[in-house]
């Protein structure tokens, strides 16, 4: 995104590209690059914008322009002269309206589709290969690019609606400008720009605006913990702390469990957060305040020119964590209701409840984050469905960890999920047992939380996280041409791929207008003899699903043990086969099933 506008002699950059009227905080800085810019002065010619300060750092190639936008301002372009001596640099800043809609948000109400640019489908197969970015398609290779774009995604956008889902998580699809292996976008080589072979900036507000026509919701992947070793920074870094820097190559420890650790080393702690997550991803220093300015800035505007719903960041706990805060504040402040998960991969409930919002911490830390990724729950559905179950293993995994949301301010809004982008699937992790899918997914869809769903799921998509993570994230079926499969027709699709396409659709068709899986209360039973019982009501309704473990034998189930949560209700309508259970006195699920009843 080079500035035409200025002599790209003297300034190559301006960034953020353009601003905003009408902000909560009047205040932006501008960080400006070029050859021994740091040695002009610059003034403003516009109604109600100033230049408040200029900061300059050791490398004279950049300034850092502090303006102030009152609330007098209209859009328009800003005339900002740089002058040193006789040289004088005009360049018109644009400055644009404050975007009208309001965020829309996530909430229980939702259910999020998890999907991998590169790898969901081909829509325009011209950018596939871009004489300018260093990596070529190679379809063939599971860690190569293969060629899927934002057109791919909005061609598809009835499918995925149809489906189910109330939105869309598209993992990161800013430039990755790398060698090899950049496909999965977590080696971001520039922040304000969506990476050519997936399309453009223009592609991604077209892609947005579709989606919001739709009737769903967006959300994006960010990064603030690193970037990419190809960022145009690493070529002449604004200061020598803009990134964490060592005599070698020296990578975190990745035990982010030092975060709260009362006796952590101080060693650990900051290896934990100032180590490279990878030899490729140069870690970002936090700590330096124009960093930190400039990475709020950075998703304030993607925020205000595309008008996302929500942010997931990546890597949550890697960043200094009071950054990080105030990071979470300004967007909320700015955005009242935005949607914001944090990853926090931790197997402890209490460590990931750390991280969650209005926690009261005897560190005094608190997070600000509006929602984090509930691990801990995942995890366990990847074990308590295939093992046997005793006090502590099988269904008492999920009950447990349930019983724990004393930890969490408001554990409904935890994001919850089987799998994701980074894990072994969950069928794959099953043995390929259909009939374990169902009862997992049956629970994931009426707990608490706001359900994430991996693409690919819903016809149970194959993926080893022992093999690599290229084959975690396979292509597709149907997103190409030429595809043998085509899981947005259904064409060539296995019986057992249908089986979960249907199964799928049915309950995430049916959770989608249900107000007592969304908001109501829940009340479980203590597992026994293979069993989980658990209910969701509110004044107006009651929900009880079961889950019947045990592999061979059908369990009858007696009112009398769960009385509090059945009395005055008589029948149930079973959501999955349709049909009505007529005597709720006693009645018998089926061995590995799972049976949700609407009340009656």
């Amino acid at each position: 995104m080079i500035s035409t506008a200025l002599s790209a002699q003297k300034i190559e950059r301006v960034e953020p590209p353009s601003w905003f009227t009408g902000m909560k905080d009047t205040g932006l800085q501008l960080m400006v690059y070029g050859k021994e810019i740091g040695s002009f002065d610059v003034i403003a010619d516009y109604p109600g914008v100033k230049v408040t300060k200029l900061v300059k750092t050791g490398n004279p190639n950049y300034l850092f322009v502090n303006l102030d936008i009152s609330s007098s301002a209209v859009p328009g372009s800003v005339k900002l002269t740089f002058t040193q001596g006789k040289q004088k640099l005009v360049h018109n800043y644009p400055l644009l309206g404050h975007p009208a809609e309001p965020a829309k948000g996530f909430n229980t109400s939702d259910v999020i589709y998890l999907l991998m640019p590169d790898r969901f489908a081909n829509g325009d197969p011209s950018n596939d290969n871009v004489d300018a970015m260093l990596e070529k398609v190679s379809r063939a290779n599971p860690n190569g690019r293969h060629g899927g774009d934002l057109k791919g995604i909005s061609d598809h956008l009835d499918y995925i609606k149809d489906l189910g889902v109330t939105g869309i998580w598209l993992n990161p699809f800013l430039e990755n400008n790398q060698t090899a292996y950049s496909y999965h976008g977590y080696s971001i080589t520039d922040l304000y720009c969506v990476d050519p072979r997936y399309g453009s900036n223009e592609d991604f507000k077209n892609l947005v605006s579709k989606a919001h026509d739709t009737d769903m919701k967006l959300i994006m992947d960010m990064i603030c913990n690193h970037i990419g070793s190809g960022h145009w920074w690493m070529k002449d870094l604004p200061s020598e702390d803009w990134i964490h820097q060592f005599s070698t190559f020296t990578r975190t420890n990745y035990r982010v469990s030092t975060n709260m650790d009362p006796y952590a080393a101080k060693s650990d702690a900051d290896l934990s957060e100032k180590g490279w997550f990878d030899n490729t991803m140069p870690d970002l220093n936090q700590s330096n305040p124009l960093v930190e300015t400039y990475l709020i800035q950075n998703s304030l505007w993607w925020i205000a020119y595309f008008g996302i719903d929500g942010i997931r960041m990546d890597t949550y706990p890697y960043p200094e964590k009071n950054m990080m805060s105030r990071w979470a504040k300004s967007i909320t402040d700015e955005f009242p209701g935005f949607f914001i998960v944090g990853e926090v991969w931790y197997q402890q409930e209490a460590m990931t409840a750390y991280w969650a919002l209005d926690k009261v911490n005897s560190d005094g830390y608190q997070s600000n984050l509006p929602s984090v990724t509930d691990f801990p729950l995942s995890l366990a559905t990847h074990r308590a469905f295939n093992e046997p179950d005793n006090w502590t293993d099988g269904l008492a995994r999920l009950y447990n960890i349930l019983s724990q949301d004393f930890l969490y301010p408001d554990p409904f809004r935890n994001v919850i999920f089987l799998d994701n982008h980074d894990m072994t699937r969950f069928f794959t992790e099953t043995g390929m047992r259909l009939d374990i899918y169902k009862m997992a997914l049956s629970f994931i869809l009426t707990t608490r939380g706001i359900p994430q769903f991996y693409y690919g799921t819903e016809i149970v998509m194959e993926g080893d996280k022992n093999r690599g993570d290229g084959y975690l994230r396979g292509d597709f079926p149907g997103g190409w041409p030429g595809d043998n499969k085509n899981a947005f027709t259904g064409n060539g699709l296995t019986t057992t791929e249908k089986d979960a396409f249907d199964f799928t659709g049915k309950l995430l068709k049916w959770r989608k207008d249900k107000e007592v899986i969304h908001t109501g209360k829940l009340k479980h039973y203590i597992p026994e003899n293979g069993l989980y019982v658990y209910f969701r009501y509110n004044k107006n309704e009651s929900v009880m699903v079961i889950l019947n473990n045990n592999e061979k034998n059908s369990v009858t189930i007696n009112k009398d043990r769960y009385a509090e949560a059945m009395a005055g209700f008589t029948k149930g309508y079973d959501v999955i086969t349709g049909k009505t259970v007529d005597d709720l006195t006693s009645f018998r699920v089926g061995p590995k099933t799972a049976m949700i009843l609407e009340l009656k």
